[in-house]
């Protein structure tokens, strides 16, 4: 199993930044694949970046392209997702998510609240 803690929440003015934590532990291989999801009340959940094998891959959602990054550590233990120049709609609970690959999620964290303020 993958126990996933995400950390690095909180509210910010629009414009702000925020940098958000996800510790992982458990079988390394399955979480080759580490994900950031949002959700935000009524709204569907969305994938907001990914990264596989430490870069091999990354992918952003369109509408955070050129304000978020995602990383991670040498170790794999740690994936983090920098969020620059955020805007009202960021606002949502955060969720780290961890699989075997791209796309195939089966570990979630429990969440992490975001609220960006206009």
């Amino acid at each position: 199993q993958v126990q996933l803690v995400e950390s690095g929440g909180g509210s910010v003015q629009a414009g702000g930044s925020l940098r958000l934590s996800c510790a992982a532990s458990g079988y390394t291989y399955k979480r080759n694949a580490m994900a950031w999801f949002r959700q935000a009340p009524g709204n569907e959940r969305e994938e907001v970046a990914a990264i596989y094998h430490g870069g091999v891959t990354i992918y952003y959602a369109d509408s955070v392209k050129g304000r978020f990054t995602i990383s991670q550590d040498n170790a794999k233990s740690t994936v983090y997702l920098q969020m620059n120049s955020l805007k009202p709609e960021d606002t949502a609970m955060y969720y780290c998510a961890a699989g075997e690959r791209l796309e195939s999620y089966n570990n979630w964290g429990q969440g992490t609240q975001v609220t960006v303020s206009s």
